[in-house]
């Protein structure tokens, strides 16, 4: 019984997330095939956090009527606009509409924001929910969240995303002469399967989801007698026994007083670290998640395309894989120092600060049609994604101990710093055009 809850929280993990993250490693091959080319990213991010109207609503119903949100029905109702969305995207992704003026992928944004609602609101209703299982499948359900960035990504190497090649293309100038110009044009090879199967794959990643929800509703729980509910009686025998002059000596009495004080000042001086400590873990959570839901991935594409779209395959679908390693070292290896996770949260902010110094130099960036930039950018993604990866889990096993409100107000957080990075990154790339793009064949970087 206890591998088949593992295994139903894994898999209802699974669908936190794998809409959107399948997006974001299908992106190499549907950037070129849609009209916003390299600005596509940030449209995505933006569109993201316009669904966060899903996990405000939860939110404000927890503070407005506590105990009253229905949070199975919640699921049950995200679940299934996730299935539907998905299987809409297969037969319209790439359809356009002329919107002032100019081609935009309408269908496509729409989808994606109402797959973003699913994935944004079951940051603060998934995990509350799994608070109702014991705490050790809290783990198992981290790694099922990290896999549902991870499945998608080893389907996307299946794919092949079409690599990239050279080739000289001729074109005759004017009508009455017959001289031909000769340049090269990048040609993008076909990959093994097509972006629909790739976005029916999704589909059914969601109906799987929602399959092991409906099981872990069914299965029936046994519920054992916390050490929390022996607390009041002892200290009404302590306070029974005070009130009561004959049940005890008086200075029997005296000392169990004392002995109540003293004890009572030490939890106050520790509530009262534990209020910084607080804030600086939800610090943690925003920071984190701006960087990784909003800043970076907003200029992924100019980080790793002068590269070659290569490298940009490989970054997005290898930091993937960084996840759910990062879930499973935290299950053999949980570190719950706050010096800790602040020293390894500036290490992954160093690697997402190289990342977005090369996107800032797009389209020639350091060490630009060399072996060791493609590898070295490649790198730089994943050590990025997974020591931040590490740093969510340990967050949420932190406030996971502490109370049911602590995890809706981490994913409130979490939600609020995806949506300051990418409101912030919008207008640098798409208004004030700092990002530059290229063409792999054709850009000339001085030497």
């Amino acid at each position: 019984m206890a591998l088949l809850v593992h295994l139903l929280a894994a898999a209802f993990g699974l669908g936190s997330w794998v809409a959107v993250n399948g997006l974001w490693v299908e992106l190499p091959l549907i950037v070129n095939s849609l009209p916003e080319g390299w600005e596509l990213p940030s449209f995505l991010t933006v569109i993201i956090q316009l669904a966060n109207l899903g996990p405000l609503l939860v939110t404000l119903m927890h503070k407005l009527c506590p105990g009253r949100l229905n949070e199975r029905a919640v699921i049950y109702f995200i679940l299934s606009i996730g299935i539907l969305s998905c299987i809409l995207l297969v037969f319209f992704w790439d359809k356009t509409t002329i919107v002032a003026g100019e081609p935009h992928s309408t269908a496509f944004f729409v989808i994606t924001f109402f797959l973003s609602f699913v994935d944004c609101t079951s940051s603060v209703t998934f995990l509350p929910f799994m608070m109702q299982l014991p705490a050790k499948y809290i783990t198992t359900f981290f790694i099922g969240e990290g896999l549902s960035g991870f499945i998608p990504g080893v389907f996307a190497l299946a794919q092949g995303v079409g690599m990239t090649k050279c080739v000289n293309s001729s074109q005759t100038l004017g009508n009455y002469t017959d001289e031909e110009v000769w340049s090269l044009q990048t040609e993008y090879l076909p990959p093994n399967f097509s972006t629909e199967v790739f976005f029916s794959f999704l589909a059914a990643m969601m109906c799987i989801s929602m399959a092991a929800f409906v099981g872990l509703n069914r299965i029936p729980r046994t519920f054992e007698l916390s050490t929390e509910n022996l607390v009041p009686d002892t200290v009404g025998s302590v306070s029974s026994g005070l009130e009561n002059p004959g049940a005890e000596t008086d200075g029997e009495g005296k000392r169990s007083q004392r002995e109540v004080e003293e004890k009572s000042r030490p939890l106050l001086v520790e509530s009262h670290h534990s209020m910084y400590h607080t804030a600086y873990i939800y610090m943690l959570v925003v920071w984190i998640n701006a960087v990784t839901n909003g800043l970076l991935p907003s200029v992924q594409t100019y980080s790793c395309m002068p590269y070659g779209k290569l490298a940009y395959h490989l970054s997005a679908a290898l930091a993937s894989v960084a996840n759910p390693v990062a879930c499973t070292i935290a299950m053999f290896f949980q570190n719950r120092s706050l010096i800790f996770l602040g020293i390894l949260t500036m290490l992954g902010t160093g690697f997402g600060s190289y990342n977005m110094a090369m996107a800032a130099m797009s389209p020639c960036p350091l060490l630009r049609g060399s072996a060791a930039g493609e590898a070295i950018i490649v790198l730089s993604w994943l050590l990025f994604t997974g020591t931040l990866s590490y740093v969510k889990v340990m967050v949420g096993v932190i406030l996971r101990d502490r109370s049911h409100s602590a995890l809706v107000w981490c994913g409130a957080a979490a939600q609020m710093g995806s949506l300051v990075g990418s409101v912030t990154m919008f207008p640098l790339v798409n208004v004030y055009r700092l990002f530059k793009s290229g063409d792999f064949c054709n850009t000339q970087c001085p030497s």
